[in-house]
């Protein structure tokens, strides 16, 4: 049977996945909890994973690692930002042991490289499920990866032999909860999943992404103008800022024509991304990114123990 062995923790900015873990980077158990970063008060961190994530898990004496937003200023701790070109092996030599804790917890460090618009660009556990998805796969590790991971905070990465080189961040996720939740595109009606307005939202972003000021008023003028459904505006806003960054974003991580992308996460919204890409000739492949979330835990794990 097998034997718990630590707490393993995706602790982002809306939500918290977290499983109890074998010693061969197994889950055992899983959990999800509704407070991100983002939805917890200051120093609010080590109270709620010390009162309601180990009982949910039944893993009061495990020792625990945590990647994500949890590791940045606005988390538990601040881990510091590991610089690209960045291996493995360089953010497992930077984890974070909170002080204090007993039993230990472990946070994993973000990862850093030039953004395109002069400030820094930065990840927060998008590189443990890379470093996951490498690992799960040796061949991976050799040659040349362009992974899209989306959500809230899309990341596109390059990656060769191993190192994650670039990374270019979106903020296509957010965006769309701001619009359609503060914005004219507020809609009065109930939400419908509009398999046809997504399409059209597509087809609105243009093939390069360009002008998105200008054409997300296409949102209004289709229900102004022409009579849609306002229960249909998210999504068109999806498709649209999906299609807007489909159109841009690999050319920022220098994807070339032929090239395959790896899209890692959530299975639905993957599915959509591959849409978007696959109108504009790209192909695509699709991995859980649960698993690699998980995988890249138990990787960082083993060498926190080394």
């Amino acid at each position: 049977m097998a034997t718990a062995a630590f707490v393993a923790g995706d602790w982002g900015g809306t939500h918290l996945r977290a499983w109890v873990m074998d010693d061969q980077g197994r889950a055992l158990r899983g959990a999800e909890f509704g407070f991100g970063v983002n939805r917890m008060a200051p120093g609010e961190a080590p109270r709620r994973f010390r009162d309601e994530v180990r009982p949910a898990l039944g893993a009061e004496g495990l020792p625990a690692l945590l990647c994500g937003a949890i590791g940045s200023n606005v988390g538990w701790v601040t881990a510091p930002y590991v610089d690209c070109p960045a291996r493995f092996e360089a953010v497992a030599a930077a984890l974070m042991a909170v002080p204090g804790e007993d039993p230990p917890v472990w946070i994993a460090p973000g990862v850093r490289c030039p953004g395109i618009a002069g400030a820094p660009d930065v990840l927060r556990g998008e590189e443990t499920q890379a470093f996951g998805w490498l690992a799960a796969e040796p061949d991976r590790r050799r040659g040349r990866r362009l992974i899209c991971h989306p959500g809230t905070h899309s990341k596109w990465l390059r990656i060769d032999d191993g190192r994650i080189e670039r990374f270019v961040s979106a903020l296509s996720g957010e965006l769309y909860d701001v619009l359609n939740q503060h914005s004219i595109f507020k809609s009065p009606e109930p939400f419908v999943d509009d398999e046809a307005a997504f399409e059209e939202g597509l087809a609105a972003a243009g093939g390069d992404g360009g002008d998105l000021l200008a054409r997300l008023y296409a949102a209004r003028g289709r229900v102004a103008g022409a009579g849609a459904s306002p229960a249909t505006t998210p999504s068109f806003l999806s498709g649209l800022l999906i299609g807007s960054e489909a159109a841009s974003l690999p050319a920022l991580i220098g994807a070339e024509s032929g090239e395959t992308l790896e899209l890692i996460g959530a299975a639905s919204l993957c599915a959509r991304y591959e849409r978007a890409l696959g109108r504009l000739g790209w192909t695509c492949r699709t991995h859980d990114g649960e698993a690699a979330a998980q995988a890249g835990l138990a990787a960082l794990y083993r060498a926190a123990l080394a």
